[in-house]
């Protein structure tokens, strides 16, 4: 009988850049697009200036959070043609291509949940026993409403006020002060009460891109006849209900929630290389698929 030697873990899943390479190349935009805020905000550089409610690129291209600007409109003010302008850009790109990439590739609070699912899963937390409370994932589409609605009445951008987002973006270019607290009260939460607790079920503007994402063209596909039915893709999605596809016999599709925040870590995980990311474009006589 021949001796079968067997491959090494390791080896047969690849490099550890193939097994992370979507996190490492989140990691490094959400890095990279940091550095140049810092440095248009502290050093003058002109590649990026503002904040992540407001910016240029090249000092000429406005860019703005859509979000941020409809709780201004509700609030009955008049906004800038450019700061419109801006929001329009960011609004077509991910309606358009991006989804809710915003969450999982530029988001800074990302990072901070990120590390404590990480923890979670280190550690065993997941069980169910480490589930003390349940928020059912549509509470944030009622705090998208209700951020609108307040804006409306109390004449100010109500989220943008409390918002862990501006508040970790805007510390990490010009000092935290007490928005440590807020963004450590988001670790904890999403580490002891509820996995992906803060932009799985609570967030808005998480809420406001998965609405405007919903035919965005880059989507992750799942091709059933690779696939093993090992079910590592739901174990690390961060919104597992958009893998409806998967485990259904025969079943190939596109993830068309616009929950699904495009962060690959199904892709990565994905044993039998089942799932990618593909061009999802409708014509009127088929659906072509291209590789993204």
């Amino acid at each position: 009988m021949e001796n079968v030697v067997e491959k090494p873990i390791e080896e047969e899943k690849g490099s550890l850049f193939h097994r992370y390479k979507f996190l490492f190349l989140r990691r490094l935009t959400q890095i990279t697009i940091l550095a140049l805020y810092i440095g248009g905000n502290v050093y003058g550089w002109k590649i990026l200036q503002g904040n992540l409610s407001s910016s240029k690129i090249l000092g000429t291209i406005p860019m703005a959070d859509p979000f941020a600007v409809l709780q201004i409109l509700a609030t009955g003010a008049l906004v800038a043609t450019d700061t419109l302008i801006g929001a329009l850009i960011v609004m077509l790109f991910y309606a358009t291509i991006g989804g809710r990439a915003f969450c999982s590739w530029v988001c800074p609070v990302n990072m901070v949940t990120d590390l404590a699912n990480w923890i979670r899963k280190k550690f065993k937390l997941d069980r169910d026993e480490f589930h003390p409370l349940y928020i059912n994932r549509g509470v944030r589409y009622w705090i998208l409403g209700l951020s609108i609605i307040i804006s409306a009445i109390v004449g100010t951008a109500a989220f943008e006020m409390v918002s862990p987002i501006s508040i970790l973006h805007r510390g990490l270019i010009f000092g935290m002060g007490f928005g440590w607290t807020i963004v450590a009260s988001i670790f904890f939460f999403d580490l002891f009460v509820i996995k992906n607790g803060w932009c799985g079920h609570l967030c808005p503007l998480g809420a406001f891109y998965s609405i405007i994402g919903q035919k965005s063209i880059i989507r992750v596909h799942h091709n059933h006849e690779k696939c093993t039915l090992c079910m590592e893709c739901k174990s690390v999605c961060p919104e597992k209900q958009v893998l409806s596809m998967v485990g259904k016999d025969g079943y190939t599709s596109f993830v068309n929630s616009g929950a699904c925040t495009n962060c690959g870590r199904c892709i990565e995980v994905c044993p039998a290389d089942a799932l990618n990311f593909k061009l999802k474009i409708k014509n009127p006589e088929k659906e072509v698929e291209t590789n993204a």
